[in-house]
């Protein structure tokens, strides 16, 4: 409940004035609404359609006298054309109060999505290396909307409840003993009712879990339906889904039942209190017939409203985890945040080195007491402008270091100097301005090369962006593209070749002028041509850039200044390519020889 209160509160910062204007509306909509009802039957009894003594009835009486005065032949026009009045006045205040509930519904969705995207941009990268990339899509669609939902929902029983409240204050103005009675029958049927509440939660709990899993399910497979295709495994993954689909259907359906279990027990009882109601008032307590059928309105018009606010608890009830996972994905980019504000990292200087990077006792592990390290003992020198490349089996360290090197992660142990200073938080951003970095598995945006070229570089014009795809090596094909530049490269780049994804990321990289070039197996996917092109630019940007490669195929780093040979997170071995290729008992040696006896 104390996450319902706090998102109940972020509605009230976020929608400040509005929100009290909204929620004054529909009150007075809802007095309004009790109003005519009350007036109702006292004004049919008026004109002579009952014969009612209006005199016993409290406040209608006072109401009413004036118009006795009118004339009998005008009064049915003047009751009627006062109703209209009253019922186009209501609805002309509806119509307003709903334009203004949809302005502050939906600005509070939107409100809450971008606070929390903006959490997540905040936070730094070792949130992103514990958490799943699916769960934040499942909480930043399913959750969040159930979330505002129900915050909204929670306020509308406020206003129901204040209506309520009304209702049953005039009821007690009219019978004290007949209203008693009918609450006590109405706080018991509530009690029991309240099994239907703590149910409703329980099927909340597997709402959440089933949305998630079938958020993160579809992820993994739309990620990986080549293999599918590949592998013929259509028949698995569809047995995974139809059972993940019954099982959301069978939660679906538990809540339908369970709500319309909880609406037959208020209707069952309105008709048992209605009709004991009736038959104690007229056989037992007497009551005059006037305030029997004001009574009688008055409650028939009260009792949906208990069924309503049943209905809508058990609604929030069943959205309650939702409150939780919003809560703890907030909570834990919070812990997480790296940037003050989303616009620190543009508003930071890209940093110039003039001297290099230096690790000093570098320990890096990525389970806080886990059995080893990713990084051990790790000392090096990167010098400025300079070519080094980092080699080693997979599971070395070689990713690990490069993300300590631009600042994504901080060491537990020893330092990570830039210019002989030490790497602090705001030197961070500023190196990773400076900085371009071609992962092994390049990423595109489902969007045109243009706009895909422009993420790195927004201002780069026509001229400049050629540029870079001829450094890469891509200018042919891309001109070759039925669009050019404005072709849509599809998810992730799927229109185009491994190949030609990595030399369009290369391109962008380059369009951004860096200091410092990452390239992790940038080249892998390259053929032979190809790749030669891409190491004849890299060799002119030599004495330039101060560029790192890591590499698989140890033929692309000959001209490398200095080589890097890490094993199980430590530097086994450093040089340069001839020195190191030399020593054949050496890690690098090694490493040659089976690549050799591999391309044989």
């Amino acid at each position: 409940m104390r996450h319902l209160l706090h998102y109940i509160d972020k509605l009230r910062r976020y929608a400040g004035y509005k929100l009290y204007v909204n929620l004054i509306g529909m009150t007075l909509i809802s007095f309004l609404e009790g109003i005519g009802i009350f007036m109702l039957v006292p004004a049919l009894g008026l004109i002579g359609i009952f014969s009612l003594n209006t005199s016993g009835i409290p406040f209608v009486s006072g109401l009413v006298e004036p118009l006795k005065a009118i004339p009998e032949k005008t009064r049915l026009a003047v009751l009627l054309g006062g109703f209209i009045v009253l019922i186009t006045g209501q609805a002309l205040m509806q119509r307003k109060q709903s334009n203004l509930n949809l302005e502050i519904q939906h600005g509070f969705i939107r409100y809450l999505r971008e606070d929390l995207y903006r959490g997540l941009l905040q936070a730094g990268w070792p949130f992103y290396l514990k958490n799943r990339r699916s769960d934040f899509t499942h909480v930043m669609t399913n959750e969040l909307l159930r979330v505002s939902m129900s915050t909204y929902l929670a306020l509308r029983l406020t206003t129901t409840l204040l209506f309520t409240a009304v209702q049953i204050g005039f009821a007690l103005w009219l019978s004290a003993k007949l209203t008693a009675m009918v609450l006590v029958c109405g706080i018991a049927v509530a009690v029991y009712s309240s099994k239907f509440i703590k149910r409703s939660k329980s099927i909340g709990d597997e709402t959440t879990e089933l949305a998630q899993q079938y958020i993160g399910g579809m992820t993994d497979h739309f990620n990986g339906m080549k293999d599918i295709k590949s592998n013929m495994t259509e028949a698995q993954h569809m047995s995974w889904f139809r059972a993940l689909c019954g099982r959301m259907k069978h939660n679906l359906v538990h809540f339908g039942r369970t709500q319309s279990a909880s609406q037959f027990v208020y209707k069952v009882a309105s008709v048992v209190l209605i009709s004991l109601f009736v038959f104690l008032s007229l056989e037992a307590f007497k009551v005059p017939a006037e305030s029997l059928v004001l009574i009688i309105v008055i409650f028939s018009r009260l009792w949906p409203k208990f069924s309503a606010l049943q209905a809508n608890w058990e609604q929030i009830a069943q959205s309650l985890p939702a409150f939780k996972s919003l809560a703890d994905l907030e909570r834990e980019c919070l812990l997480a945040k790296e940037l003050a504000d989303v616009d620190a990292a543009q508003d930071a200087k890209p940093l110039r080195m003039n001297e290099g990077i230096e690790c000093r006792g570098i320990h890096y592990k990525y389970e806080s007491g886990g059995a080893g390290y990713a990084l051990e003992d790790v000392s090096l020198a990167i010098p400025v402008n300079s070519m080094t490349a980092i080699v080693g089996k997979s599971g070395a360290g070689k990713s690990t270091l490069i993300d300590l090197l631009i600042g994504l992660i901080k060491p537990q142990e020893g330092e990570v100097l830039v210019d002989g200073k030490r790497l602090g938080q705001e030197d961070g951003f500023s190196l990773r301005r400076s900085v371009s970095y071609v992962s092994q598995d390049p990423f595109l945006f489902h969007a045109s090369i243009r706009e895909n070229l422009l993420i790195a570089a927004p201002d780069a014009s026509e001229a400049q962006m050629w540029e870079a795809l001829e450094f890469s090596a891509s200018d042919e094909f891309v001109r070759a593209l039925p669009q050019g530049l404005d072709t849509v490269l599809g998810d992730r780049g799927v229109r185009l070749s491994g190949g030609e994804r990595q030399r369009i990321v290369l391109a962008r990289a380059i369009l951004r002028k860096p200091a410092m070039l990452i390239l992790d197996e940038a080249t892998s996917a390259l053929d032979s041509e190809n790749e030669a092109k891409i190491q004849h630019a890299l060799d002119r940007l030599k004495g330039k850039t101060t560029i790192i490669v890591i590499a698989h195929r140890l033929s692309t780093i000959r001209n490398a200044d200095q080589v890097l040979v890490l094993d199980k997170g430590r530097v086994i071995q450093r040089g340069g390519y001839q020195q190191l290729s030399a020593d054949a008992r050496g890690a690098f040696g090694k490493l040659l020889e089976f690549q050799a006896g591999a391309n044989a």
